[in-house]
């Protein structure tokens, strides 16, 4: 176990990350929202094997909860935090003040359209623009690196990953496989808000997209018959409210016509007050 740098200030980042290239060192970035468990260690573990240096950011950013999401709520454990990344080996934590990061109100943000609008931007308006927006300062404090982000949260990944190519951005985005309990539900860190009882239903996500990867395995193409497939699995679970269910394009993650190449399934579904999502993929060239 290792004691990481713990950094502040934009300053402190840049003169520790220009020493580190200045002595030919390679940095690995995940950025966090803290309250780290196994699927942030699985982008610190591939981040360490692929680089010299790894930054790890640890940031409850405001820009991405609207008014009645739970930013007062979610989880910061800094102390706890900063345990996980020594064990995995992480040479600097960057975790800023709301103020460093934002020293006065925000004027430039950054938006990529349409897909902003769409899945998860549809239930929560500004959310995707508060996600690109951190993430392209993120990415300017930090510098030249590969960043490492989640494929559960794959609409934010297809997101930065337009917007870093979009921008011309020096970073390479890495995509990392979803960590999952023995029982297939994601890692996520909003998954302490469920009880008991909504723990146990929370695995109807996890049977959804494998039905709906049945479906396609059948050879089905059209996507709303994916879609209704995975919905009428989700609400096999009583105390599961649908956002949505849907097979789309990888890369677009809009529909239009019959599937095809690479497809990803898409779930949202809120437990009470808790919003959980997941995902899955499938390459359908080969014997579409």
């Amino acid at each position: 176990m290792t004691t990481p740098t713990l950094l502040r200030t934009v300053e402190d980042l840049g003169t520790v990350l220009g020493s580190a290239r200045a002595e030919g060192r390679s940095v690995g970035f995940v950025p966090t929202m803290g309250a780290l468990h196994a699927g942030h260690r699985s982008l610190m573990q591939r981040a360490a094997d692929e680089n010299d240096c790894v930054v790890v950011s640890v940031f409850v950013n405001p820009l991405q909860f609207a008014a009645h999401e739970d930013l007062d709520r979610y989880p910061r454990e800094l102390e706890q935090d900063l345990v996980v990344c020594g064990e995995e080996q992480v040479d600097i934590v960057f975790a800023p003040s709301v103020n460093e990061m934002y020293p006065s109100p925000i004027l430039t943000t950054v938006s990529v359209s349409p897909l902003h609008r769409i899945l998860d931007g549809a239930s929560r308006p500004g959310h995707f623009d508060g996600v690109a927006t951190v993430v392209a300062k993120l990415f300017s404090m930090v510098g030249p690196c590969r960043a490492y982000f989640g494929e559960k949260d794959w609409q934010q990944l297809a997101i930065i990953s337009r917007m870093t190519t979009d921008l011309s951005l020096p970073v390479t985005v890495r995509g990392c496989p979803t960590v999952r309990e023995p029982d297939g539900l994601a890692l996520s860190s909003r998954n302490v808000y469920l009880t008991d009882e909504q723990r146990t239903q929370a695995t109807v996500l996890r049977r959804a997209l494998d039905a709906g990867l049945e479906l396609l395995a059948a050879g089905m193409r059209d996507p709303e018959a994916v879609g209704v497939r995975m919905a009428e699995v989700v609400r096999t679970a009583s105390d599961a409210e649908l956002d949505y269910a849907v097979a789309v394009p990888a890369d677009t993650l809009q529909a239009d016509g019959d599937l095809s190449g690479v497809v990803r399934l898409l779930l949202a579904v809120r437990f009470g007050t808790t919003r959980l999502i997941d995902n899955d993929g499938v390459d359908l060239s080969n014997g579409s």
